[in-house]
């Protein structure tokens, strides 16, 4: 089944699982029920919270509906009609989502496009259920494959806290049982993998009220961090870069000058210095720009590459918060590049061997995908064909397969998306890069060419990692929390058997530490089982056990992580093995 007719079919399954709440609770008042990745959702004010355990009532009431063979049926109606219709079975989101058509021209939820201007509007029948719904959808329930209601969660209506908040009945649909079946065991992965879960029992980072979507780092967790970052700095510099910061936070003159006033206001967070409005920064380009303006360039130094860790917030929406996936302050491994028209395809080919050198250190796979000129966009014919040209040069050259997104451009320019797949399966979208037109325009950037002339250059924006903290969460969840050997923030854990063996343990801690060896000494006065057991469930690459023999000069006898038989080596075969994991940083 194509994915279009898969989405149609997703979407008739949601308007299913509302005819079975319709039944079962009568008072309901419907939201919207729109098709997401694998599945669909649907917002629903119930008379009382419903529990997880009502989820089961609701799907096998479902499944006894879409046996009964129910026709999807639909009638045209004038949009006054309608609103009078919906306010006799007293539904007022429907009501709502029509008076906003009627006087605005279009409704929107969470910023999404829900209905554009018409003359009329369609409401679907599904057995006792009536929906507002521009459609298609099936001819019968019995046309809807296989299902299951996955969760609930607290949804503000429209995504504004100031409305009532909705409760979001979140279920997947397939065509056939073994794709269903296939999923459900990913998602029994994935919760394992949990990357909030996991990061709270390596202690690793944490969420507080206060804060709401700013995660806070932990000891461990910056350990993680500042190895990630050390590597990402080092290839970094092999590849050319520079590295630069530019400030958080910066006048509103910039940001009406770059565009972010005008279109992205509503995502950042502002503030008054002196009388004056400034704005913290949703992105790091409008630094740069500031900086490239501040001398005279030549063709010669072409192509700058600057590249920044550079924090960034952004106002999400409190229902789309998602541990480190979703946050409202989060680092960019953000790097632009200044060059000519004629460096566009080695430039981008560079980028692609860069990224795929720092995934192929973490066993990421990944596919590529470019998008081309949207409907909506800014700049000459001439300068998308010589950008998009230039994309594909590279993607050939690269001999990398790729997906060509037609229209999917950002509106100022063609791109390349890197969409990396991890330990089970799932695919995320990380690296990006970008032909930008707009800001070289908005900021009049220019270099002096081999005739002395003035040149407008060509810029790159591009991320690797892209998030730092998001790609953070990917790697907890990729490895299971089993970092490799140099990621991991304790390396070695030392379980002295008994007392009279902590000093000596501390001992050998101080020599590996020496080393370079994170290394942690666990002297807790509780048997040894019980401390062999909490470093596992830490996840410590190797475990030794310091006795007298131990400390008597003969060999450890060492726990390696993910093996059953434990092996025998001397101290220094053992500070060797494991330093060289680290300095190769083997997977």
């Amino acid at each position: 089944m194509n994915q279009e007719k898969l989405a149609i079919m997703r979407h008739s399954c949601a308007h299913l699982i509302a005819t079975a709440v319709q039944e079962l609770y009568p008072e309901a008042k419907f939201g919207i029920g729109p098709v997401v990745e694998n599945g669909f959702y649907y917002d629903i004010e119930f008379p009382n919270n419903i529990s997880e355990t009502d989820l089961e009532n609701i799907e096998n009431l479902a499944k006894e509906l879409k046996n009964k063979d129910l026709k999807f049926d639909y009638e045209e109606m004038n949009i006054d009609d309608a609103i009078m219709f919906f306010k006799k079975i007293k539904q007022n989101y429907k009501v709502e989502l029509l008076a906003d058509l009627k006087t605005k021209g279009t409704t929107k939820v969470d910023g999404e496009e829900v209905m554009e201007s018409v003359d009329s509007v369609r409401l679907y029948k599904t057995g006792n259920f009536t929906d507002l719904c521009r459609g298609p959808h099936v001819q019968s329930t019995q046309d809807i494959g296989v299902f299951k209601l996955t969760k609930l969660a607290g949804a503000y209506w429209r995504g504004d806290s100031n409305n009532p908040q909705l409760q979001r009945i979140y279920g997947v649909c397939f065509e056939q049982e073994k794709e269903l079946a296939d999923y459900l065991h990913l998602l029994e992965e994935a919760e394992k993998r949990d990357h909030r879960k996991i990061g709270a029992e390596l202690d690793l980072f944490s969420f507080h009220e206060e804060g709401p979507g700013f995660p806070f780092f932990k000891p461990k967790g910056m350990i993680v961090w500042n190895a990630l970052l050390d590597f990402w700095r080092e290839e970094h510099r092999q590849a050319g870069y520079d590295e630069v910061k530019t400030p958080m936070m910066l006048s509103r003159r910039l940001w009406e000058k770059s565009g972010h006033w005008e279109n992205y206001r509503e995502n950042m967070y502002e503030s008054m210095i002196d009388e004056e409005e400034y704005a913290i920064k949703p992105m790091n380009c409008p630094g740069g720009m500031i900086m490239y303006k501040e001398g005279i360039h030549s063709y010669r130094e072409l192509p700058l590459r600057w590249a920044e860790i550079g924090l960034v917030h952004r106002h999400e929406l409190s229902g789309t918060l998602n541990g480190l996936f979703r946050v409202r302050a989060f680092n960019q491994d953000d790097a632009h590049i200044f060059m000519t028209a004629e460096q566009i395809t080695e430039e981008i080919l560079g980028v692609i061997k860069l990224a795929d050198k720092i995934y192929s250190q973490f066993g990421l796979t990944y596919h590529l995908e470019l998008s081309t000129r949207p409907a909506k966009s800014i700049g000459s014919d001439e300068a998308w064909e010589t950008a998009t040209a230039g994309l594909k040069n590279a993607l050939e050259q690269s001999g990398r397969e790729y997906v060509i997104n037609e229209g999917d451009g950002a509106f100022y320019g063609p791109k390349i998306d890197f969409h990396i797949k991890d330990a089970i399966g799932r695919t995320w979208q990380c690296g990006t890069v970008q032909l930008d037109m707009n800001l070289p325009e908005r900021f009049n950037l220019n270099y002096i060419d081999n005739e002395g002339q003035e040149k407008r250059p060509v810029m790159i924006h591009r991320v690797v990692l892209g998030s730092v903290e998001r790609f953070f969460g990917i790697l907890i969840e990729h490895f299971a929390g089993n970092f490799p050997v140099w990621l991991s923030p304790v390396q070695v854990m030392l379980l002295p058997i008994s007392e009279k063996h902590l000093s000596g343990a501390k001992e050998i801690q101080q020599n590996l530490l020496n080393s370079g060896i994170r290394v942690e000494v666990d002297g807790d006065n509780e048997t040894l089982g019980n401390r062999v057991r909490r470093a596992i469930g830490q996840k410590i690459p190797y475990i030794i056990a310091v006795g007298d023999k131990e400390l008597a000069g003969e060999d450890w006898l060492i726990r390696i992580r993910g093996q059953e038989k434990q092996e025998k080596m001397s101290a220094e075969e053992f500070t060797k093995k494991i330093s060289e994991e680290i300095k190769n940083r083997k997977m």
